[in-house]
């Protein structure tokens, strides 16, 4: 009997000019969560990809249960006892929860018809044992990302499935989901199942894994004991090199008055929300998921109609009725959903850096060819875009190099205010430093930043003044020198408490 549920050996993959994985290696124990760690770019996709028999490593070996195997596709994967819960959930929300997860694995009566009592039965079943006592007849779109995600999971745990693979599983849950998805890893492994943790966030490797894998460039780099590990170590595993400071954060010269918001109301949504935004600085907005902060930007931008309240830029009054009218009156807003709404994925990353501003790239009617590429490889070098060339198709690049993608486009509009929602989410510790840095350069030409986060080290890493809501009402505003400038207090306003003057 082999030590390893899933062992992958020396797998090479490569891609008309790239050499995605490169004698690649990894191995699951029966009953252990591993953390899969590694930059953007570093391999962890295709490494997912080659698991699940979505691509055929062109080297190498798989052995499930010190058995050697072939996938051809996904099929094989399954039906060998490997899953995988992607960080895009594969979710038809139409469809009841029973039929999510008893896609192709019906259950057929004596009739040949499908036995729905005998599927609900065990749909119920197999959710209670996640924590979820949800009704299996209603479909999947009526609940949030954290039941749709253990409907992913209930799909792997009816294959009987002796790997899981789990891409990002938090990086769309709330507080009290992630507690949840936690609890429910622990419960999988204690069943015996193998998990591979794959996440950017280095508390939760810590928290939750056994073990850590760090690949860099397709290459396998080390495992180790949690135990035996820090955030340094894996750190310098990921990037090569070590990062001091993982956030760099720089002053520039408070300046006028760039954005100012009165009584901005939107029905059920916000309420009574007023606030200044400062040149040469940023200005970090926290609170709980919910709490209303990115409807407030979509409100500003004129992506969302308001109810009442005026909007001043450089102390002129604007009317903000779309999107467009915000760009013209310089304003960026780098959205939360970069695949939705931030890029063209069918398009490359030439066209896309472009977008916010083709106005700016004309001559007349035409483009500006020259300037497009010069520009373009501007954008890249600066933010660090792993890619073949700047022709390459936006969906062909890793989640943070697409996020990359969509700061140079905004970047590209040389606006005065500049709107981040979640920049650094599903961004590995070194990309993140070089989202910071563009940050800093744009505080530094004295141009107001806005930073929505939901990691609170990140807000007291990076902002000059932070606002905290909380059901669409403003709870705090925190100034950097303010005795309140910690997690505790800012948390304790997240949480509907009142800070004492």
């Amino acid at each position: 009997m082999s030590e390893y549920v899933v062992e992958l050996k020396n797998a090479t993959k490569r891609f008309p000019g790239v050499v995605a994985l490169k004698n690649m290696s990894l191995s699951v124990k029966p009953g252990e969560i591993l953390g899969l760690i590694g930059e953007n770019g570093a391999g962890k996709s295709t490494l997912i990809k080659v698991l699940t028999g979505v691509h055929q490593a062109d080297e190498g070996q798989i052995f499930v249960d010190g058995v050697e195997q072939h996938f051809r596709d996904p099929n094989d994967s399954a039906a060998a006892g490997i899953a995988c819960v992607y960080q895009e959930l594969n979710i038809e929300k139409l469809l009841s929860i029973t039929d999510n997860i008893f896609i192709n694995k019906w259950i057929k009566g004596k009739t040949g018809l499908l036995d729905y009592p005998a599927m609900h039965k065990k749909a119920k079943e197999v959710m209670l044992s996640l924590g979820q006592d949800v009704d299996p007849t209603k479909p999947a779109g009526n609940f949030g990302m954290g039941v749709q995600q253990m409907i992913e999971i209930a799909k792997a745990v009816l294959i009987n499935a002796k790997m899981i693979i789990m891409d990002e599983p938090t990086s769309s849950l709330g507080e009290k989901e992630v507690e949840q998805l936690m609890k429910t890893c622990r419960e999988l492994r204690d069943r015996g199942i193998g998990i591979v943790f794959v996440s950017h966030k280095l508390e939760e490797l810590f928290e939750l894994c056994d073990r850590v894998t760090v690949i860099r460039d397709g290459e396998y780099i080390w495992t180790k004991n949690v135990s035996d590990t820090n955030n340094d170590d894996l750190i310098a595993g990921m990037v090569g090199r070590t990062l001091e400071n993982q956030f760099p954060k720089e002053f520039g010269t408070k300046g006028e008055c760039f954005l100012k918001v009165e009584h901005l109301e939107e029905g059920g949504v916000l309420h009574d929300v007023s606030f200044e935004a400062y040149g040469g600085q940023i200005l970090g907005f926290a609170g709980l998921v919910g709490a209303g902060r990115t409807e407030t930007m979509r409100a500003i931008f004129g992506a969302d109609p308001i109810d009442g309240g005026k909007v001043y830029v450089h102390g002129k009054e604007i009317k903000i009725k779309t999107p467009s009218d915000a760009i013209k009156s310089g304003i960026a807003f780098l959205t939360e959903d970069r695949k939705g709404q931030g890029l063209v994925l069918a398009q490359s990353i030439r066209t896309n850096l472009i977008l916010a501003n083709l106005k700016g790239f004309s001559n007349g009617p035409f483009l500006n060819a020259k300037k497009i590429l010069e520009s373009g490889e501007k954008n890249i070098a600066a933010l660090r875009i792993k890619t073949p060339s700047i022709d390459e198709i936006v969906g062909q690049l890793s989640g943070g190099n697409q996020q990359k993608v969509v700061i140079g486009k905004w970047v590209n509009t040389d606006a005065d205010i500049y709107i981040f929602d979640e920049p650094t989410r599903g961004i590995d510790v070194g990309a993140k430093v070089e989202v910071y840095n563009v940050m800093n350069d744009l505080v530094k030409q004295g141009k107001c930043v806005i930073m929505i986060s939901s990691e609170m080290p990140e807000i007291l890493g990076m902002s000059d003044r932070v606002i905290v809501m909380r059901g669409g009402q403003i709870m705090a505003d925190v100034d950097r020198d303010s005795v309140h400038f910690n997690q505790e207090d800012l948390m304790k306003a997240a949480w509907g408490g009142t800070l004492d003057d």
